[in-house]
């Protein structure tokens, strides 16, 4: 059984900590809050852990073998550090740090130590983009071409992370998890539209090695909520709506073609292709319990996650680099090259 601890029970650490208890083979052994109230709400929906003011004081416990924390994130590099140099394997909120070169530290220290090392992208584990990763995989909807997703609503701001790390990094995540090849460049336009506050509203644009694109719009300041994807393949494209209670992902049989016949391109044919559309059946299964196994699966028997500390890292940077673009007001910026000035 392995006992794990989770470190924040504010927002999104409960969430965490139910999970946990929900999944066999592990344990919810402590939860560590600086707010004695928090520690409170814990103590009710868990009876008999343990209850830590200090946060230091479960990573030294022996009685824990791993570590959950569900922080801000410029607190993220010291606990999770901290963690790994007492011998516990880590899962971290999104994103996993603020920079680049913490990341790596991080990544290297848990190769370095054995230790498991993850990354809370809760979306990766969700049925829908997990089905939508097998269609890919599969070759269903053909090469892919480009990723267009709008993410806005309104709220919550947030006083420590602009839009696009609060955002940007769920599609992010998403996309280190089903695109078939690296990004190479990211070019990003962002604004503030309250004072001393960072920015609520951005537009992204990644672009990638095999030459397919992503758009990204992230808002923090829309009338409405909106969580809509379309990916297109060179045979069918998708419509992710995460907002809908079923037929979340639907599949399109539609796209364009050029004719075979003449030489130059340019004077080819054009055909439209109008096909059917069906909604794959999308597991119920929840994506936290989900995320949690894979913990416990890769602490017990080494099975890959698919977001472990280098997934973690490539989020980062690729976060980092929309951020240095949008302070050069949409100039792209390569991947890569912020890693070591971080």
């Amino acid at each position: 059984m392995t006992g794990i601890g989770v470190i924040g029970y504010g927002y999104w650490g409960p969430n965490l900590a139910r999970a946990i208890s929900e999944v066999e083979g592990a344990t919810l052994s402590a939860v560590a809050d600086a707010s004695p109230a928090a520690l409170a709400r814990a103590g009710r929906r868990h009876p008999g852990i343990d209850l830590l003011a200090d946060w230091r004081e479960l990573t030294a416990s022996s009685a824990i073998d791993a570590v959950v924390i569900a922080t801000p994130v410029h607190t993220h590099f010291e606990m999770a550090l901290a963690a790994l140099h007492a011998g516990k394997h880590v899962l971290v909120e999104k994103p996993m740090t603020d920079s680049p070169m913490k990341a790596q530290r991080l990544v290297d220290e848990a190769r370095r130590r054995s230790l498991v090392l993850m990354v809370d992208h809760t979306f990766v584990y969700t049925g829908a983009v997990r089905t939508i990763g097998d269609l890919i995989t599969k070759g269903s909807i053909g090469e892919v071409y480009c990723y267009d997703s709008t993410r806005v609503n309104l709220g919550i701001l947030q006083s420590d992370v602009s839009v696009i790390w609060d955002l940007a990094v769920h599609d992010f995540a998403i996309l280190d998890f089903l695109m078939p090849s690296r990004p190479v460049a990211i070019s990003a336009s962002a604004a503030a539209f309250l004072p001393e506050r960072p920015d609520t509203m951005a537009h992204l644009s990644v672009f990638y090695e095999d030459g397919a694109m992503a758009h990204l719009n992230v808002n923090w300041m829309s009338p409405v909520k909106v969580r809509q994807t379309m990916i297109g393949g060179r045979q069918r494209m998708i419509i992710y709506d995460d907002m809908q209670n079923s037929e979340k992902v639907k599949v399109y049989d539609r796209g364009v073609d050029l004719a075979a016949e003449g030489g130059d391109l340019r004077e080819r044919r054009i055909s439209y292709r109008v096909g059917e559309m069906w909604a794959p059946a999308i597991p119920a299964k929840e994506a936290l319990v989900t995320e949690i196994e894979h913990f416990v699966a890769a602490i017990d028997h080494g099975t890959p996650a698919p977001s472990d500390g280098e997934s973690g890292l490539r989020v980062v940077e690729m976060l980092t680099t929309a951020s240095r673009s949008a302070a050069l007001r949409g100039h792209p910026v390569e991947l890569g090259t912020l890693r070591k000035a971080s």
